[in-house]
């Protein structure tokens, strides 16, 4: 059985769990009604199951090469750019005035998570694009824009993002790249730059780098960061690929997974370049992209744990191996009752990273579509979910997809199976755009600088529907967010080495809670037996985690300096 697209489960959390419909109620996504949403859904299931899915085992086997200084893709890459290109999907968030949609975030990803089900190493690379055309909108100057956003919503142009260089990985503010001005509006560009996703392709058209780099003058650390757009082909006096810009592809990295993904090093030796936004706001600009691609890497973890369920209930059904424990069993494993649960909580963590991550992605659609204090709050919202989408997405992919190879059992670890495969291509998701700790700290650290305001009202929230399910149900997730609750004024108060050496726990604590909220939200909206069963194996199998979560992370520090180096090395 090949991949199929849960759009069922996502019309149902749009519609009846997360009332998105209210975005068809503002004038900016005035189209984006349900009916609309669905055929989208429908458009992008069919691409991603027919033409996407295919391609998956293909790259993993056949890697992207550089050969003689050109990037070879994988076989069939070229062609499923192409057909996610001629649909429309890269520039579906996109400005309409520059050709794009102007669709909201919600529905932009689940496309990615249909996308990136399918094929996660090609749907890297329209990600990247989306999140370059964001930037520009919003940074770059008329010009700029009338030159490059047409192109690159089209799928013509491709974008990347190059902040990382050997000595310079989290810490952005310790990076050496320059940029020299050339007196006409250019710059020159030299410097060296680390795990560039689909730095080249050989898909035709351009690739456009967004560099960060330090002009002449500038302060130490991320204060004196420039941002500049910087094309592999100088655009001519028409707008068309011309000339050869003095950068290169040095090598392509040799990783674990996303095997058809190229991630390059990448090396500007005076390459000309033109500056996004203002002088040393590189990193506000950059910041813009990241935000909504923190969003879209918990959208890449949540999708690796959709495949990997699907492909672990399917040999889970066919395997057959001893004798059933329950009468009328399907006679498979899926009998058993550790197999059962291994699958549930796969279902149950699945379902929670997809409620987040679209909770997350309509809070910041609202935040844009509304004014005033609406508007405000739901921004709030959506930064503190950000977060919580991108690390407890990543977690659950690896966490599922390791599952998934235990319930193939051997076969789990032989690759002709595929089920290795998800796990070794979502474990970087937990690293990039942010490792998962810097998420956890910045939870307990810039999202809680409004003194825990926006967490509150998801709290209230959750309390919300505990009261509205009444029975034991309701009773346990209410006791989850008192635990919660008291967490939170913990972490408000402490200081901030004490927030860091919780935050992990705490980050979980808040996710499970929203789980349990959302599952049971919905349980109850439908009346749906098959969707109480799955809320109530959640919060009475996961959910307990949450106290001792809760109180781990409100332990301080000191147990983690108890231990110094040198009792640590011994």
């Amino acid at each position: 059985m090949g991949y199929i697209a849960p759009v069922t489960d996502m019309q149902f959390l749009l519609d009846t769990v997360l009332d998105a419909g209210r975005l068809a109620e503002t004038t900016r996504f005035a189209d984006a009604t349900p009916e609309m949403a669905g055929a989208i859904l429908t458009e992008a299931a069919k691409l991603s199951e027919e033409v996407l899915a295919p391609l998956n085992r293909a790259g993993d086997l056949d890697p992207a090469k550089l050969e003689n200084g050109v990037v070879r893709t994988s076989k069939g890459f070229a062609d499923g750019y192409r057909a996610i290109a001629e649909g429309g999907w890269v520039g579906m968030a996109a400005d309409p005035d520059h050709g794009g949609m102007g669709l909201p975030m919600t529905l932009v990803s689940c496309v990615g998570e249909m996308m990136s089900s399918a094929c996660l190493s090609l749907s890297l690379n329209p990600l990247m694009t989306q999140g370059q055309i964001e930037a520009l909108e919003h940074h770059a100057s008329p010009q700029m824009q009338a030159l490059f956003l047409p192109r690159m919503i089209a799928g013509e142009w491709t974008g990347t993002m190059n902040l990382t260089e050997p000595q310079a990985g989290s810490d952005v503010g310790a990076l050496r790249s320059k940029a020299e001005p050339l007196g006409d509006g250019t710059w020159a560009i030299s410097g060296q730059k680390i795990y560039i996703s689909w730095g080249d392709h050989d898909f035709g058209g351009n690739v456009c780098h967004l560099v960060l780099a330090r002009t002449p003058g500038g302060k130490t650390g991320t204060k004196g960061i420039s941002l500049f757009l910087v094309p592999k082909l100088i655009p001519d006096d028409n707008g068309e690929p011309g000339v050869a810009n003095s950068l290169r592809v040095v090598s392509l990295e040799h990783k674990m997974g996303l095997h058809g993904s190229p991630t390059a090093v990448m090396e500007y030796d005076r390459a000309t370049g033109w500056m996004v936004g203002e002088e040393f706001g590189g990193m506000a600009a950059m910041f813009t992209m990241m935000n909504n691609a923190r969003l879209g890497v918990g959208v890449q973890g949540l999708s690796q744990a959709e495949a990997a369920t699907q492909k672990a209930l399917a040999y889970a059904l066919d395997r057959q191996q001893g004798r059933s424990p329950v009468e009328g069993g399907t006679g498979s494993i899926l009998d058993h009752a550790d197999v059962r649960r291994m699958v549930l909580t796969m279902k149950a963590l699945t379902a929670t990273a997809r409620a987040i991550c679209l909770d997350t992605a309509l809070s910041l659609d609202l935040g844009r579509a509304l004014e005033g204090d609406a508007a405000k709050a739901q921004t709030a919202r959506g930064a503190f979910l950000t977060p919580i989408a991108k690390a407890f997405g990543t977690d659950t992919g690896m966490a599922v997809s390791e599952m998934g190879v235990q319930v193939h059992g051997g076969m789990g670890f032989i690759e002709e199976t595929g089920a290795a495969q998800y796990y070794r291509d979502v474990r970087v998701t937990a690293i990039y755009e942010g490792t998962n700790g810097i998420q956890a700290m910045d939870l307990v650290g810039r999202k809680l600088m409004d003194g825990g305001e926006a967490a509150q009202g998801l709290l209230a929230e959750i309390a919300r529907t505990a009261q509205g399910a009444h029975g034991p149900l309701g009773d346990a997730l209410a006791a989850a967010g008192q635990q919660l609750s008291a967490a939170l004024n913990w972490m408000v108060t402490a200081d901030m080495l004490a927030r860091s050496a919780g935050a992990t726990r705490f980050l979980r604590a808040f996710a499970l809670t929203l789980g349990g909220h959302y599952l049971l939200k919905g349980a109850v909206a439908s009346n749906d037996p098959d969707r109480l069963a799955l809320a109530r194996f959640h919060i009475n199998h996961l959910l307990p985690e949450v106290e001792g979560l809760c109180r781990a992370a409100c332990a301080g520090h000191d147990d983690l300096y108890a231990l110094g180096a040198d009792a640590l090395a011994s």
